[in-house]
């Protein structure tokens, strides 16, 4: 996780607010005999800065509601970030507009959660997979768009044939094929793959991601992976980051962020993964409720379940600091030696 090369992606300081205030009626309050207009943002990224490597799978995990599909699509550009900076191959795109952000959208792609909500129902898979190439490579002839789709199709394990169809008559697991394929035509460097996994059967899953991992080796791709199941987790990352509430935790290599972790939360994570050696693994056990994005703790936004926190955790942030031994944690508990 060294700095002395050149990340493809990087990520600094980003914070992402939504506005669910409503209509203008809706923002009114009256209390103590005043009129008065409230603003209700729900806090959804704060500060989160992450570097990624050419070649790597980056993968971000945490409780449903941690902020992991927002960063991607963050990241994505289909949400402006409210402040921050994001580099790509050392190109700053959070303030590019959408006509500059052109070039760079064949070379960055995604692949959603849900493989029937991100296809087109009224176009065939031809139609589908045509439309990134003969936008991003209007020279391309009828023969080339073919040879194209056919060849991408083979490589995701889709059958060609399948061109004329429309999504409604795959199953869930074809689907994410296509939805993958889609990705891939415009020959990408960077993926955000997002719970790609995660609503499809299990009998499936394995199959999805061996895709994603020949993929990766055939086409040097990098990917930012959003996840909750954490056995994929380990299986498929170079590098993990551990949300909670739209802060980084804490951001390690796998094998050592799995073997010892650190922070408190991802020690609690990773103590519920259950375990078939028959080893019992000593559980630590959250007390309390997952605080709201909307009014968030003062200081470490995890005092409220932390077994560790102190009057220092509840009153500040704790900074996202490097250790010796190259991982990231955001925890005074850690940097006072409190955790044994």
């Amino acid at each position: 996780m060294s700095n002395n090369e050149q990340s493809l992606l990087s990520v600094r300081n980003l914070y992402k607010r939504f506005d669910i205030s409503g209509g203008l009626l809706d923002q009114i309050k009256f209390s103590g005999g005043k009129f008065s207009r409230e603003i209700t943002l729900v806090k959804a990224l704060n500060n989160v800065s992450l570097e990624i490597k050419q070649g790597e799978t980056f993968s971000v995990v945490g409780e449903s509601g941690c902020g992991k599909s927002t960063l991607g699509r963050t990241i994505m550009g289909l949400y402006p970030p409210n402040s921050g900076e994001i580099y790509f191959n050392g190109d700053r795109l959070d303030q590019l507009s959408p006509k500059e952000m052109l070039p760079y959208r064949s070379r960055m792609q995604m692949v959603f959660q849900d493989p029937y909500a991100s296809l087109n129902p009224r176009k065939t898979i031809k139609q589908t997979l045509e439309e990134p190439l003969k936008y991003h490579n209007p020279q391309m002839n009828a023969g080339e768009l073919r040879d194209r789709v056919e060849e991408v199709l083979l490589q995701v394990g889709s059958d060609p044939k399948w061109v004329t169809r429309m999504p409604h008559e795959f199953s869930g697991g074809q689907r994410q094929r296509i939805s993958i394929a889609r990705a891939l035509v415009v020959d990408p460097e960077f993926i955000v793959a997002d719970e790609p996994i995660s609503a499809l059967d299990v009998s499936i899953q394995a199959q999805i991601l061996n895709l994603l991992m020949d993929a990766q080796e055939q086409r040097n791709l990098t990917y930012l992976f959003v996840a909750h199941d954490l056995s994929v987790v380990e299986h498929i990352s170079t590098n993990v980051a551990v949300m909670y509430l739209g802060t980084v935790c804490e951001l390690a290599d796998t094998k050592l962020l799995f073997e010892d972790p650190k922070h408190p939360y991802t020690m609690a994570l990773l103590s519920a993964i259950p375990r078939l050696d028959g080893k019992k693994s000593e559980r630590l056990k959250l007390t309390g409720e997952v605080p709201t994005p909307i009014n968030l703790p003062t200081g470490c936004v995890f005092h409220g379940r932390c077994p560790y926190a102190n009057s220092r955790c509840i009153a500040e942030i704790p900074e996202l600091k490097t250790h010796s031994d190259g991982r990231k944690i955001a925890c005074h508990a850690v940097e006072e030696e409190r955790i044994r």
